[in-house]
C-alpha cells in the first residue's frame, strides 16, 4: 500500500544518506523531505537537489505559525488524495551554537529546544490523524550526549530542572562551548523522555494504538557538516585532521559510537520505515533495542514534560485527534 514518510533535516549529513536509502531501497513511498531554505546557497540542500525531483512545501522550524500551517498543508493534502497517508514521521533536525549565548525563537523559546523538539511535538500531534490505518511509526533521534554521565566534551551533564523557565530560556553564560554542548546534550535528553508518554498516550487510544514512537541514537556522525556550523575554530580543525579521516579507525579502535553519516543514513531509514511495522518502542542504538538515561524513565518527569510540551507547541484539544492525551 502507497504511503509518505516525512522527514525534517533532509538536508543535514545523516539526511541527505537516508534519502538515498529510501529512494533505492523503498522506492514506492511517497517522501516530503523538509528544509527550511530551497535555495541554491547552501551546499548540502544542492546535493538534495540532485537526488530528488519534488519538495514539500518550506518548514521553519523555528517558527511555530510556519509549523502548524505546514501541517495544515500537508494534512489537507492527504485528505484531498494529493498525497497518500503517512507511514512514518522522521523528526531529524536539530539546532546548535557552541559559540554564542543562547538564542530565542521568535516564539520566544531556546532555539535548540524548539527545532529539535517543540516544533517536532507540533508536528507529530497534528498529523497523526492522517496516518495509514495499517498504522506507522514516529522516530524521533536521540545522541549518546544525552545520558547524565561523564563525557569528553562538555564538563556539565543534561539536566532536565525543576524551574522548566530554565529550559526554554537557559541563562547566558561565558563558557559558551561547555555550555553548549550542555544544552544540546538537554535537548537529546528531553527527545528521549517525551518518546515515552507519546507511546503511552498513542496505546490508549484504539485509533492509533498500532503507530508505535521510538527514539534511536545513530552515533556520533565525524563527518557530519554540524561541526564546521557554529563551532569555534579548533572544532572545525579537529573533524577536517583527525574526525573525518579517521572514523573507520576511531570506530574500531576507540569507541564503536564513531561512525559515518552513511551508516546512520541508512539506520535512520530502516528504523523508521524498514521496520515500522514490528510494533518496536522505546530507545535504540543503531538499530538495537537499549537502555536510555534513568531520567528518561521516571513517570513524574515524562508527565510534567508531556504536558509542557503541549503548551510550547500550541496543541489543545482542537489541533490533535489524540484526544486521550487531555483526558
Amino acid at each position: 500500500m502507497a504511503s509518505t514518510v516525512i522527514l525534517t533535516g533532509a538536508n543535514s549529513s545523516a539526511g541527505l544518506f537516508a534519502i538515498e536509502h529510501l529512494l533505492k531501497t523503498y522506492p514506492d513511498f511517497t517522501a516530503i523531505f523538509a528544509v527550511r531554505n530551497v535555495s541554491n546557497t547552501d551546499v548540502n540542500t544542492n546535493k538534495l537537489c540532485a537526488i530528488i525531483k519534488q519538495w514539500g512545501p518550506p518548514l521553519d522550524l523555528a517558527d511555530l505559525t510556519a509549523i502548524h500551517k505546514f501541517a495544515t498543508t500537508i494534512s489537507d493534502a492527504i485528505a484531498a488524495g494529493q498525497y497518500p497517508a503517512i507511514k512514518c514521521i522522521i523528526c531529524n533536525a536539530y539546532y546548535w551554537n557552541l559559540i554564542a549565548d543562547p538564542e530565542l525563537t521568535v516564539d520566544g523559546f531556546d532555539k535548540f529546544l524548539q527545532v529539535g523538539h517543540i516544533a517536532h511535538v507540533a508536528l507529530v500531534l497534528r498529523l497523526l490523524d492522517r496516518f495509514s490505518p495499517e498504522g506507522g511509526r514516529v522516530e524521533l533521534i536521540s545522541s549518546v550526549l544525552h545520558y547524565r554521565r561523564k563525557s569528553p566534551v562538555t564538563t556539565y551533564l543534561p539536566e532536565i530542572p525543576d524551574d522548566y523557565d530554565l529550559l526554554i530560556r537557559p541563562r547566558p553564560d561565558a563558557d559558551k562551548l561547555n555550555r553548549g554542548y550542555q544544552r544540546y546534550g538537554t535537548l537529546k535528553l528531553v527527545v528521549t523522555t517525551w518518546c515515552y508518554p507519546l507511546n503511552e498516550y498513542l496505546q490508549k487510544d484504539p485509533k492509533f494504538a498500532n503507530i508505535t514512537a521510538l527514539v534511536m541514537n545513530p552515533g556520533n556522525l565525524g563527518d557530519s557538516r554540524a561541526f564546521q556550523t557554529n563551532t569555534p575554530t579548533s572544532i572545525k580543525i579537529m573533524q577536517k585532521l583527525i574526525l573525518k579521516p579517521f572514523t573507520p579507525l576511531l570506530q574500531r579502535f576507540v569507541d564503536p559510537m564513531y561512525r559515518t553519516s552513511a551508516q546512520a543514513g541508512v539506520d535512520i531509514m530502516e528504523l523508521g520505515v524498514g521496520k515500522a511495522g514490528d510494533g518496536a518502542q522505546g530507545y535504540y542504538t543503531f538499530l538495537n533495542k537499549d537502555d536510555p538515561d534513568p531520567v528518561a524513565l521516571d513517570k513524574e518527569t515524562q508527565h510534567k514534560l508531556w504536558a509542557k510540551s503541549l503548551e510550547w507547541a500550541g496543541i489543545n484539544r482542537e489541533n490533535t485527534a489524540l484526544q486521550v492525551a487531555f483526558d
